[in-house]
């Protein structure tokens, strides 16, 4: 580009100059904007690759329960919005709220709703009712609202069994006024049930229906093949694991791959298990064959794994609970189905979005959540080539930061044992280096942790320093702020470049 010529009047090159500095300004700004929200919005995990344009309701997927027994719980709006950063795309309500099936509107975010328990007598008894309820929970959102589907209850024929002889009317009643709707064909209804109601469940081909509720499950099941909708049940290996410690491996519960001496076999149909939920899915499935129901397809309403319990529960840790959840959603997008149906993918719908502390105890009930009500990540899920869910795989992408709202002095503390006995690489902090600026002892003990969880592989508690830091996916040795300032500098200095430059005569 040629140069201003010198004999250029000082009021061009003023405005020239001026230019630059609102250049620079604007730069600066723009940039040090994405840098901090880059760095102050700490998600779970990135994506890396765009989600393929599929039939959401036929591909197998993963969703999340949301229950929301949580202290400071987000806003409607901010929940969707981080279902959307998120790109959580299925979700499960245990009621109808209507606040947030509002924040859903034109959103692609597929709902499941929910009747709660107390509310089957008075539909199961009035198809009136029903056809109310049906009228402002579902007609009055859709479609701006994508309700995909109805849960009449949960685990009620274990949990409130004086409700199960109106179970069934319930789900008619609401049937027939989604056809009075013509919606019919665009939501699902049916109810989600305890594996609890499957007895001799391993191996899976001896399993049956607990006869007790044979005079329900039956005609419930025909009613799910005549309509074409799924049996959901809740299906949690971490259970079937506690209960029979010794017998069942704790890999096999997490979907860890085994050694052949190691995988369940069914003696019956020598089909080889790998994984506790596949056994359960297909306990289910032999249990609909007896009863000559073979064209319903289960769908996984519930299941996780708690991070966190007292003493009676030992393997109710956080590496248990990233594990698994991480294997879960794998195992469904490999798209590999059973040993009964390799053609057959049960979709899941993770329990749960958020750890509801407001729930009573034991410890574990509180702790089944991903996220913390406030958003933050209870640990990072390792989902790597498994679509857009819950974005990616962090195992090579996580970093260590200090936490907010620790007292200085300790930080301080923290970053010296960091720098000194934990051989932190603390150059760069150092005055005149790339990242001193923030001249801050949050930010130099951010890069100092994150050092030395690096030089330790990320290894479990090489992130922890007393309790003063957190991973996260946001990496603190982008020193934004002294890369902005020199990029800035560069171009104040391109300015003066010019012989003619007011500030320089």
């Amino acid at each position: 580009m040629r140069k201003p010529s010198s004999s250029s009047s000082p009021m061009t090159i003023t405005n020239l100059s001026l230019s630059t500095i609102y250049f620079c300004f604007f730069f600066i700004s723009t940039l040090l904007f994405t840098a901090s929200q880059a760095t102050s919005s700490s998600l779970i995990l990135t994506t890396t690759k765009q989600q393929q344009n599929q039939d959401q309701d036929k591909e197998p997927f993963v969703g999340v329960n949301i229950g929301t027994d949580v202290s400071n719980l987000l806003s409607p709006s901010d929940l969707v919005s981080f279902l959307q950063v998120q790109q959580i795309n299925h979700i499960r309500l245990y009621d109808a709220d209507p606040d947030i099936l509002k924040a859903l509107a034109k959103t692609k975010i597929r709902v499941i709703i929910s009747v709660p328990n107390n509310q089957i007598l008075a539909i199961g008894s009035s198809n009136t009712t029903a056809a109310s309820w049906v009228g402002r929970n579902v007609v009055a959102y859709y479609p701006e609202t994508l309700i995909t589907g109805i849960a009449v209850g949960d685990e009620v024929l274990t949990t409130v069994p004086s409700s199960a002889p109106l179970l069934l009317p319930a789900i008619q009643s609401l049937y027939s006024a989604l056809v009075a709707a013509n919606l019919h064909t665009h939501v699902k209804i049916s109810t989600p049930h305890a594996a609890s109601i499957i007895l001799d469940p391993f191996p899976p081909s001896q399993a049956f229906f607990n006869q007790s509720w044979s005079q329900i499950v039956l005609p419930l099941l025909q009613f799910l093949s005549k309509t074409g909708s799924p049996l959901m049940m809740n299906l949690y290996p971490y259970y079937v694991f506690m209960q029979n410690k010794g017998v069942v491996p704790l890999d096999n519960a997490l979907f860890k791959p085994l050694t052949p001496s190691k995988e369940m076999v069914d003696p019956n149909t020598l089909l080889h298990y790998t994984n506790v939920l596949d056994a359960m899915i297909d306990a289910a499935y032999f249990s609909m064959k007896n009863l000559n129901i073979t064209d319903v397809v289960v769908l996984v309403t519930e299941s996780g794994w708690p991070s966190k319990a007292d003493s009676k529960e030992p393997f109710a840790t956080i590496d248990n609970a990233d594990t698994y959840n991480s294997n879960l959603i794998k195992h469904v997008f490999d798209r590999s189905g059973t040993p009964l149906h390799p053609e057959t993918t049960s979709s899941v719908y993770i329990y749960e979005l958020l750890n509801e502390d407001l729930r009573s105890p034991p410890v574990s009930e509180a702790n089944w959540g991903l996220f913390y009500g406030n958003s933050s990540a209870v640990y990072l899920l390792h989902v790597s080539g498994s679509g857009s869910f819950l974005a990616n795989d962090t195992t090579n992408q996580t970093y260590c930061i200090a936490m907010d709202g620790v007292d200085s002095k300790i930080l301080q503390a923290a970053l010296d044992w960091a720098c000194g006995p934990g051989r932190s690489n603390c150059s760069e902090i150092q005055p005149g280096q790339d990242c001193y600026s923030p001249n801050n002892v949050k930010s130099h003990a951010s890069y100092a942790f994150d050092s030395y969880y690096q030089k330790e592989g990320r290894a479990a508690g090489s992130c922890d320093f007393k309790g003063v830091a957190t991973i996260t996916t946001t990496d603190p040795s982008k020193c934004y702020f002294s890369i902005l300032v020199l990029a800035c500098l560069d171009i104040f200095i391109c300015a003066l470049s010019f012989n003619d430059f007011p500030l320089a005569q």
